[in-house]
């Protein structure tokens, strides 16, 4: 491809400004929307600098691809819940590698000769995407349903490493080789597309929002690379920028787990439980738990996935200001990983019309639960599980929780009296101050809605 006009290029660089900052609005749901907005006026300015100053061909083919592209998006982004809203990134994930996976196909198999250097990054970058593409559609059949279990037989980490190596054997003949060969093209993508479902195929459940994240950074890598390999500094930027986000979200988001990446790709964190735990479960009446909630001094509210499944938060934010109509302090506390995605309580609350400054992370509130009278769980698990201070053979040991056992009292609204996300039975719900308010999160918080008007 021929090299863009200084005013192209100009139009790259001020996008890769407007990623920056769109980025670091992000980072905060006060200025989240203005965030995507700048962002993807960048993306904008970048692809209209393509199309004005690149000389391209078949503009029918690539006009109606994006016009079907932008259609599922939109369609997509204004239907699907919130609840489905992980599995969704990570399809979108797997999008971005495939094309980029296309793109090294297509140019390892054009007729010219490239330069060494273009050929490796275009395999590195073709075999990157390709893991990218595959593994995010298992991740997204896990997270959807379509697989309930992990898979995993004897020896599969050597099987899969044998699979790795014989598509890196492959790639390097590619790039020593003088002419394109599509034969051996073919069986690097089959080799590398394989190996993105054997490396996802045994991760257990629990651990699907980190391997999202982890794909989310292999696909900017190979976007970024094969932006290289084309002489497009939008992809190189655009690629460049999302990879490196994309790895430090995996970080942090392994970090809350206290899980290294390698526990993550190589350990089956979500298939094993720990000791069935001895003691009864103590139920609670609505009526009970609102009169509770409604004499006391301060109420820390701790939602989580099962919230965002009855879409709960509505009804959440209601009872919430009836406490505070009775006097009670409350506010609400968010773990890292609560839900299937960083920052996924946040928004459902913010969706509510829940105050931002009502709303603490996991470090700022955890020392304040010894002092608060009643902690209010609805639909967490792991989250708050005990297990994770005390039990060394637990899966989930180390991994830092919210201390709601440390609060006077706990309420639990929960739909049944099963294991978390992760399989592993939760300390809490035994609890001598632990109460359960059994029943869907939504219906849970009608009939307390209703026991606290009476009062």
């Amino acid at each position: 491809m021929s090299a863009s006009p200084i005013w192209a290029e100009l139009i790259y660089f001020a996008t890769a400004v407007l990623f920056i900052v769109g980025l670091k609005q992000m980072s905060s749901p006060v200025t989240a929307r203005r965030g995507v907005l700048w962002a993807g006026a960048g993306m904008v300015a970048a692809v209209l600098a393509t199309f004005i100053g690149m000389p391209l061909t078949n503009l029918v083919l690539m006009l109606t691809a994006m016009a079907l592209g932008a259609a599922v998006a939109w369609y997509t982004g204004r239907h699907v819940a919130m609840t489905a809203m992980p599995q969704m990134v990570a399809l979108y994930n797997g999008m971005g590698g495939g094309s980029a996976a296309c793109i090294a196909a297509l140019e390892l198999l054009r007729p010219e000769a490239h330069g060494q250097l273009i050929t490796t990054l275009a395999v590195l970058g073709g075999l990157i995407g390709a893991v990218s593409f595959s593994g995010s559609l298992i991740a997204f059949a896990k997270l959807q349903g379509w697989l309930q279990r992990s898979f995993y037989f004897p020896g599969q980490q050597f099987c899969n490493f044998l699979v790795l190596g014989a598509a890196v054997l492959t790639g390097l003949l590619l790039c020593l080789g003088e002419s394109p060969q599509p034969g051996l093209v073919a069986v690097f993508f089959l080799l590398s597309l394989g190996y993105g479902v054997l490396m996802t195929l045994p991760i257990g459940g629990a651990d699907m929002p980190v391997v999202i994240s982890l794909y989310n950074a292999y696909t900017g890598l190979a976007v970024g690379l094969e932006g290289f390999v084309l002489g497009n500094a939008a992809m190189l930027i655009a690629g460049t920028v999302v990879g490196a986000a994309g790895t430090l979200l995996t970080r942090l988001m392994a970090k809350a787990m206290n899980r290294s990446i390698t526990r993550v790709l190589f350990s089956r964190f979500g298939e094993t439980s720990s000791v069935s735990v001895e003691g009864e479960m103590k139920e609670i009446g609505a009526n009970d738990a609102s009169a509770v909630m409604a004499y006391a001094e301060s109420v820390i509210i701790v939602p989580g996935y099962g919230m965002a499944v009855a879409q709960a938060q509505h009804k959440l934010w209601e009872f919430s200001r009836l406490l505070q109509q009775h006097g009670v302090q409350v506010r609400f506390a968010i773990h890292p990983v609560a839900g299937r995605m960083p920052g996924h309580m946040n928004v459902l609350l913010t969706e509510a019309g829940v105050p931002y400054d009502l709303i603490e992370d996991l470090e700022d509130i955890n020392t304040d639960f010894p002092v608060t009278d009643v902690a209010l769980v609805i639909g967490a698990n792991d989250v708050v599980n005990p297990e994770a201070r005390s039990n060394r053979s637990s899966p989930i040991y180390g991994m830092p929780i919210l201390d709601v056992d440390r609060a006077r009292n706990c309420i639990i609204i929960k739909r049944g009296r099963g294991r978390g996300f992760s399989g592993v039975d939760n300390t809490l719900f035994y609890a001598e101050r632990s109460r359960l308010l059994f029943g869907d999160g939504q219906q849970a918080l009608a009939r307390l809605i209703q026991e606290m008007k009476n009062l």
